[in-house]
């Protein structure tokens, strides 16, 4: 009897140990996880980024599934996600929408889509079930959340709401989809007034606000209710917080503001001379301007020659 019990307490405690030792490693990997994540928005080459990204973030995944509650691992999918989504699968959908070829299209939308809903879901986790339910309420509670929520949740909100707007973008012809722009305007004004406050200081997540409401602003075109010029006032903010260096957010604000007010303005701040001057001066910039955002900057590149290689079917 003793013997057994014994027994039953020595294995008890090797589980106990074995526990133990499993969380010390998964908390500390994800501690090195956490800080390795610089290294890949640094990255240079763009292929070998493209083919390292889904294998890293489902390893990071596996860890997640062992120790759902760590809070590294969650910011480190968040963040990758959405990422990987914005520099990769959309960049495929934008290659079939220039060639024209739907049945691309419509796989790379489909694929955004779930992608960015992992983002979503993931920066979802952080905010808690308050925010898992509100964030699809009325413009009303949408607002009571934002007022609740401080700058601690930051990060989280950010990626909530790029992944938002996102899976909005993929999801034009939906009514009840569309109905979220509002609240990814919301949350990003009420981001921007955290920060006013508080200057984050990682100025590339500084940015992305400004990024997002260029990016809603320039949705459509003047006639059809978008707002060109309040767009490029967003982008600009993003460059200014960047101190000129982040290159998408020129890229895009050539290219959406370009074409947005391009029928009828010659000047330099609209139109063609806007598009094609905009995307020259990212182009004569070097991705290394930015060493911590090269990546960031490589993809600007790459959008940067497939528009100015479009521009005369584009105007």
């Amino acid at each position: 009897m003793r013997l057994a019990l014994l027994l039953a307490i020595i294995v008890s405690s090797s589980a106990a140990c074995s526990r133990f030792s499993e969380n010390l490693a998964l908390k500390t990997t994800s501690k090195i996880l956490r800080k390795a994540q610089p290294s890949l928005q640094q990255e240079a080459d763009y292929e070998l980024a493209r083919q390292a990204i889904p294998g890293a973030l489902k390893t990071v995944e596996g860890f997640w599934v062992n120790k759902p509650d760590n809070p590294n691992l969650i910011a480190i999918l968040t963040e990758g996600y959405c990422q990987y989504g914005t520099a990769f699968v959309e960049d495929d959908w934008e290659v079939a929408k220039f060639k024209k070829d739907i049945e691309a299209i419509d796989y790379h939308n489909d694929r955004s889509t779930k992608i960015f809903t992992r983002c979503l879901n993931y920066a979802l986790l952080t905010l808690g079930p308050k925010w898992q339910k509100d964030l699809f309420g009325d413009e009303t509670a949408v607002k009571k959340l934002l007022a609740e929520t401080n700058k601690n949740k930051r990060f989280s909100m950010l990626f909530a709401g790029l992944a938002l707007g996102s899976i909005v973008n993929h999801n034009l012809t939906r009514i009840d989809t569309l109905s979220y722009l509002p609240t990814v305007q919301l949350i990003m004004d009420h981001i921007i007034a955290l920060d006013q406050k508080n200057p984050p200081k990682n100025l590339a997540h500084a940015a992305l606000p400004y990024i997002a409401l260029g990016m809603l602003h320039s949705a459509r075109p003047q006639a059809m209710g978008g707002n060109p010029e309040l767009a490029r006032k967003h982008f600009e903010d993003a460059l200014k917080v960047t101190n000129d260096r982040f290159l998408l957010a020129r890229t895009l604000m050539a290219y959406r503001v370009g074409l947005a007010t391009m029928n009828g303005c010659e000047s330099s701040k609209c139109g063609r001379k806007f598009f094609h001057d905009n995307l020259k001066q990212v182009l004569e910039t070097a991705p290394s301007v930015w060493p911590e955002q090269r990546l960031a900057n490589e993809v600007a590149h790459r959008k940067a020659r497939r528009y100015l290689s479009k521009e005369k079917e584009l105007f």
